[in-house]
């Protein structure tokens, strides 16, 4: 987004290791006037279901279950919204759709969602490659609180990404190609935990070196000294990486690689004896599944940290969150991402509220959403913000959600996520 989210950046370079960019070529523009509401395209108001499309990369070669978490958390949602009576008496249906990780299933799903069900709109979008974002974008379907594994969500009108965007999505990327993010995560741990030393670790493989350098940026223009760990994708020598960061007397931990390879990491740290303030993880990782994870590391394991710009799923004196937590009891696991499912869920159900009296539509949502300024789901998100500013913005006050692995506890989160901020450069970069 103009600003992006380093979680987001982080599932964008690191969880895929694969860098694909949702650019369409830029739309005249005729194409985003304001259509009028009475056209023949809207459907007429009806009091039957009101259908709700989430397309999902439930199988993919990143593997399973990489990206059902927001599908899982925004069906829960719907399945308790329906139990008490849906929007203004009227059901939400949910139709998934699953498009297995690439560009023509995308599109595949987009074709069904919107032009075979007639779907209001499209709610947790999840997709490896979003491949049919300018086809939405053109039928003026509402994409609500979907995660910003691409570049899609900055670049099209009437999608709407889970954490705001900044940038004139006017089909292009971002300002003529460029997307900027913040340093708000070098600076907490500098401020808050006096950080001076800090370990990047990345395959030799071109988009995990790609985000490596992003993050080592970052750090610099905090004024860390940052020491760089390459190892090899096909046979990384993780403990030698580890004996080094030790050597060099590293704080912090940032990485570029997968999940897989971060729990060898953390093993190899343990075993060279590598102690540092913070594993830092991103919004992705951020699960119920650690112990399990990282199980052979128990040192490492308790120096995870994770950031976001969520409420931690473990804060259960939160009203909002001890909801989510008791519609989803029944899961085998809980994660960051389920929760923002969940908060996309209710996103498009508050504007759909606001449009009942008049009629559920998608222009009437899309219209609710872009009047949706400072939206937080009841406190589970930090205030999202949707601005086309015409340059990019060089500074920004960010805020930011930061929790800690213990075992026994889960995530503990550190203060709270609406009052740790701070006034930040924004860097630009290519995605």
């Amino acid at each position: 987004m103009g600003h992006r989210s380093r979680g987001a950046e982080a599932a964008i370079f690191v969880l895929l290791l694969t860098l694909s960019t949702a650019c369409g070529s830029r739309l005249p523009e005729s194409d985003f006037e304001h259509r009028d509401r009475g056209t023949p395209s809207e459907p007429a108001p009806d009091r039957g279901p009101i259908r709700v499309g989430v397309i999902t990369s439930a199988t993919s070669p990143v593997g399973g279950n990489a990206f059902t978490g927001p599908r899982d958390g925004a069906k829960a949602f719907f399945d308790r919204l329906n139990t008490r009576g849906g929007i203004d008496g009227r059901r939400v249906e949910v139709r998934l759709c699953d498009d297995g990780g690439s560009g023509v299933g995308n599109n595949e799903c987009v074709h069904e969602l919107i032009d075979e069900d007639k779907v209001v709109a499209l709610v947790a979008t999840t997709a490896l490659d979003y491949a049919g974002a300018s086809r939405v974008s053109r039928a003026r379907v509402p994409d609500i609180g979907g995660q910003p594994i691409g570049a899609a969500y900055d670049t099209w009108p009437h999608l709407y990404g889970i954490y705001g965007s900044l940038a004139p999505r006017a089909g292009t990327t971002g300002w003529d190609g460029v997307q900027y993010g913040g340093t708000e995560v070098y600076r907490y741990f500098k401020r808050e935990h006096g950080a001076r030393t800090a370990a990047v670790v990345s395959y030799n493989q071109p988009a995990s070196a790609a985000y490596a350098r992003l993050v080592e940026r970052g750090l610099r223009a905090e004024g860390y000294k940052v020491v760089t760990e390459q190892v090899d994708f096909a046979l990384p020598n993780f403990r030698a990486a580890a004996a080094d960061l030790k050597e060099q007397g590293a704080d912090l931990v940032f990485d570029a690689i997968d999940t897989h390879g971060n729990a060898r990491l953390c093993e190899a740290m343990d075993d060279v004896g590598a102690e540092v303030t913070a594993k830092v993880t991103n919004v992705q990782n951020w699960t119920s599944t650690v112990a399990e994870d990282y199980k052979d590391a128990p040192r490492c394991r308790n120096a995870l940290w994770a950031t976001g710009s969520s409420r931690n799923f473990e804060d259960t004196g939160q009203d909002a969150v001890r909801e989510f937590r008791d519609a989803t009891k029944g899961l085998d696991s809980h994660s960051q991402w389920q929760l923002e499912g969940w908060a996309a869920a209710k996103w498009f159900t508050d504007a759909a509220k606001a449009c009942a009296p008049q009629g559920v539509t998608r222009a009437c949502v899309d219209d609710r959403m872009n009047h949706s300024q400072g939206y937080t789901a009841d406190g589970l998100l930090i205030p999202v913000r949707f601005e086309r500013l015409p340059e990019p913005p060089k500074s920004r006050r960010t805020c930011l959600s930061v929790a800690r692995w213990a075992d026994g506890r889960g995530w503990v989160s550190q203060g709270d996520m609406n009052d740790t901020c701070f006034d930040v450069p924004q860097l630009p970069y290519r995605p």
